[in-house]
């Protein structure tokens, strides 16, 4: 695994999309709620957010990232449908690889839940086009470092104040 603790938190995006051909007739089907396992669209959203939060799982030596966002947008043609898949989190490595997991299972599930009726289906053009890191003002890490020094500061001079005022006490 990469070592990536000396890089800063950033803001990352990626955005992936993937194609899935089949006949007119399944779009019917789909749009008519008429595909036996259930709604296609919906469940494919579903296990496409839930397979991109499983990256690290599946994926050997990838950085398990908490996400902010995962997004699955599904538009149809006569021919078909593309999938997007959006992931954004603040973090010190990308995330290509959540978008690309992401896209790939949602159109699996179209897939798996049409294979019934349409033998024909074809998955295509999985691509990453667009990735995006742009820095952050100030990381969680450092106001909470600042937010320590600070307190640390007011212990210490709390306590050289009572060593003082147990002197005081002493003398008189």
């Amino acid at each position: 695994m990469v070592d990536v603790s000396a890089k800063p938190m950033s803001k990352r995006r990626a955005v992936a999309t993937g194609n899935i051909w089949f006949r007119h007739e399944t779009l019917d089907l789909i749009s008519k709620d008429q595909i036996a396992k259930g709604n296609v669209f919906a469940t494919a959203r579903i296990a496409g957010i839930q397979a991109a939060k499983q990256t690290a799982h599946l994926i050997p030596l990838c950085h398990t990232l908490p996400l902010a966002e995962v997004k699955i947008d599904i538009s149809t043609s006569n021919e078909g449908a593309e999938v997007k898949c959006t992931a954004q989190t603040v973090a010190q490595t990308g995330v290509e690889m959540e978008a690309l997991v992401g896209v790939t299972v949602a159109l699996l599930t179209i897939y798996d839940m049409c294979k019934a009726v349409d033998d024909q289906m074809q998955i295509s053009d999985v691509r990453l086009i667009e990735k995006t890191k742009s820095a952050i003002a100030v990381s969680l890490c450092e106001t909470h470092r600042a937010r320590a020094e600070a307190s640390q500061r007011r212990v210490v001079h709390r306590a050289i104040a009572t060593t003082n005022d147990s002197r005081i006490k002493r003398k008189s």
